[in-house]
């Protein structure tokens, strides 16, 4: 398996990276402990990729099943904390999701929902930190000349990527 730094940080990933996004709905427990322990053990992978949302398709019955697979792989495998990187990912929003965060509200990107999600997963995976968080789509916002006085907008369909800027 080859590594890299990723980016400026000190993390060194191996080039694959293990996606998680079926364990709980396509996978059982047991199939996640084996795909991890292959690619762990057999490959040299030490990059694995969840998110708050996973399973996919998300729904409020299974969402954090992914999480709490790799958790319980974590309590399981002799493989050191320090040796695995986590990535996680941050829901964007999503107006059908209402069950995902403790007020009921729909997710968004703001400070509160970034910490709140981030404090579920860390208690779903049952460690004490993530090594990547991503946010799993923008926040698309318009900003507010778009809806207002900058009338363009309102004519077409799409504005140029150059009148976007503030």
């Amino acid at each position: 398996m080859e590594y890299r730094r990723l980016g400026d940080s000190d993390l060194v990933v191996s080039e694959v990276c293990l996606g998680t996004m079926t364990w709980g709905e396509q996978n059982t427990e047991a199939e996640a402990h084996a795909q991890l322990n292959s690619a762990f053990n057999d490959f040299g992978v030490n990059f694995l990729d969840t998110a708050e949302i996973y399973p996919v398709p998300p729904n409020a019955e299974t969402q954090g099943t992914t999480d709490r697979y790799i958790g319980s792989w974590l309590k399981e495998t002799s493989m050191k904390r320090e040796d695995i990187i986590i990535a996680t990912k941050v829901a964007g929003p999503s107006a059908h999701r209402t069950d995902m965060r403790d007020s009921g509200a729909t997710p968004r990107l703001t400070k509160a929902d970034v910490i709140e999600s981030v404090d579920k997963s860390l208690a779903r995976l049952g460690v004490d930190h993530v090594d990547l968080i991503q946010l799993h789509w923008p926040d698309r916002y318009v900003p507010i000349f778009g809806a207002g006085a900058y009338e363009r907008s309102n004519e077409r369909d799409s504005v140029d990527f150059e009148d976007t800027l503030a």
